[in-house]
């Protein structure tokens, strides 16, 4: 395995078991992770649980579509919903930033982890293209492995 698809597939594995942890944990105890989130104020009491919730099923459901398509090997996709996923913790570091919440968590954390969704989504599309013959078996596509003329 290259270096670069050993760092696309450690950094995927990363992304998708970290964000299902957030998210088991908006469901399990949403009162202590929210203050994690990096906002000034957050909804508390009995109210906010369902709300919390919400948050939780989006981040495990995130997760473990990462983790699927990691498991039946299907690469490109993951590449292309790495990217897309990025714009998660993109989003949550601007809604951190937008309300006045902590530059560090915002940075630090949504914005790092936007960087590092990214870079295993870019390194993914960046792996040769994988195409099965007749019998199954996985052939590396020429057009993609081709050196440029």
């Amino acid at each position: 395995m290259s270096v670069k698809r050993a760092l696309a597939t450690g950094i995927t594995v990363l992304t998708g078991l970290g964000i299902s942890y957030v998210g088991l944990s908006y469901l399990l105890d949403p009162a202590a992770t929210a203050p994690g989130f990096g906002l000034p104020d957050w909804p508390r009491g009995s109210d906010a649980t369902g709300f919390l919730n919400v948050k939780g099923v989006r981040d495990l459901v995130s997760g473990l579509a990462v983790l699927t398509l990691l498991a039946t090997r299907q690469r490109r996709a993951l590449g292309w919903l790495m990217l897309v996923e990025s714009l998660t913790p993109l989003g949550d570091m601007l809604v951190v930033l937008n309300h006045h919440g902590s530059a560090a968590t915002a940075f630090g954390v949504h914005g790092l982890t936007a960087c590092a969704v990214a870079t295993a989504g870019v390194l993914l599309l960046g792996e040769p293209h994988q195409r099965r013959d007749r019998a199954g078996a996985a052939v590396a596509d020429r057009r993609s492995t081709a050196p440029a003329a």
